[in-house]
């Protein structure tokens, strides 16, 4: 396993969230639906974006301050939610809600954490944002919402590409359970790391204390839960109703097409969040940053659009600005450092993002996000001009032909 400050970018993180963690919580978090398509696509696609810099300007400064959906940000970051993330180290959402705050940046906690709205709310200095998974019982529902009230969340992200369960191979074939139990499938990948297994039994196991769950709750006690509980008919005059009742900025994230992204407009709610749940859920879908662009285009500054997926550097970061995100989620990227050496993990994997970010704009000849537009991309591979301009006729050849 790589010492902390032997990690220079996300990868090597994963390295190291590999090498700690037994293979039913890796893959756990490594996966995705099915054949894992739009998984890979989703870091993949942004090598089809080529950067194009515009230099000979002053970038003695970058400022990469921004304002997104009510949350002042000292560079274009959200956190995304991610649920169980105690079973991954046991400082789970709290350091993660720290370092967030540490870093200038916005936290999203799941309905599905293994941390409390008022815990996470108590330690956490910065922008916070609550993603809400609709369930089937509005008293639920606006329960969970007052409880942010109360807790002084800053934004309300509902996400709508849960309403049946993704179908996740990799926790199947690695024998995953929730809470993690061993079984014939799984013994030996958690023999291999006692070191987890020392941490997860002194924290004393996890609950889900932002909703009513199964005792036990393995697996498929989980999905069957979800399954009775999830909500799956959310209607836009479902979603207005609990806009009005929160009352702050309201987000939706799970959109993926121009048609839904025109109804978010309609409805009026503060932004959309791009996103394919990486790759989770619906196997087949597009990689976001191929969407982002005409989305963008379709709402124009109706709405705030972010992109979450796939993002591993800060130079995708930037790619997704020039095509006109209002800034970028990550989930991943966190967990790998948090799985890999706890708190101070995250504050590494967020450190190298934002230099890489700041880097990029500046070489970009970029000191500030309004500069970063679509003048700054290309698409990868594309033919020099002189390939593709229309073929003038030689002037001599004319000449001759004239003469004949």
């Amino acid at each position: 396993m790589s010492r902390l400050e032997e990690c220079f970018n996300v990868q090597d993180f994963v390295a190291a969230a590999r090498s700690r963690l037994p293979a039913p919580l890796f893959h756990y978090m490594e996966g995705g639906a099915e054949d894992e398509l739009t998984l890979r696509a989703n870091s993949g696609a942004f090598a089809r974006y080529d950067l194009v810099p515009h230099y000979l300007h002053d970038i003695r400064k970058v400022d990469m301050r921004r304002t997104v959906f009510g949350c002042p940000l000292e560079w274009p970051l959200l956190l995304s939610p991610t649920g169980l993330t105690r079973v991954f180290h046991p400082a789970g959402e709290l350091a993660v809600a720290e370092e967030a705050a540490r870093a200038g940046i916005g936290y999203c906690l799941s309905t599905m954490a293994t941390t409390s709205i008022e815990a996470v709310s108590q330690r956490c200095t910065g922008p916070k944002i609550y993603q809400l998974y609709l369930l089937n019982d509005d008293g639920l529902n606006l329960h969970m919402i007052d409880r942010c009230k109360a807790a002084g969340f800053d934004a309300i992200c509902l996400t709508v590409d849960t309403i049946v369960a993704g179908n996740r191979e990799r926790d199947l074939r690695h024998g995953l359970t929730v809470p993690p139990r061993l079984n014939s499938k799984n013994f030996w990948s958690f023999a291999q790391r006692p070191r987890w297994c020392l941490d997860y039994l002194a924290g004393g196991g996890f609950s889900l204390p932002n909703v009513p769950t199964p005792d036990g709750g393995d697996l498929g006690t989980l999905a069957a839960f979800f399954a009775a509980k999830m909500e799956q008919n959310i209607t836009w005059a479902r979603i207005e109703r609990l806009m009005k009742h929160w009352g702050k900025p309201f987000v939706i994230k799970g959109l993926q097409s121009i048609a839904n992204a025109r109804d978010a407009v309609a409805a009026g709610v503060s932004g959309i969040i791009v996103s394919n749940h990486g790759g989770r859920q619906l196997d087949g879908t597009a990689a976001t940053v191929d969407l982002i662009a005409d989305i963008v285009d379709a709402v124009g500054d109706q709405l705030e659009v972010v992109l979450d997926g796939g993002v591993r550097r800060g130079s995708h970061i930037v790619k997704a600005l020039a095509m006109g995100a209002r800034a970028c989620m990550v989930g991943r990227p966190y967990l790998y450092g948090l799985a890999g050496f706890g708190q101070p993990g995250v504050q590494r994997v967020l450190s190298l993002l934002r230099q890489e970010t700041a880097r990029t704009l500046a070489l970009l000849g970029c000191a500030n996000l309004d500069e970063i537009s679509r003048q700054h991309i290309t698409v990868a591979g594309k033919l020099p001009q002189f390939l593709t301009a229309t073929a003038q006729p030689d002037a001599s050849h004319t000449l001759l032909r004239s003469v004949k």
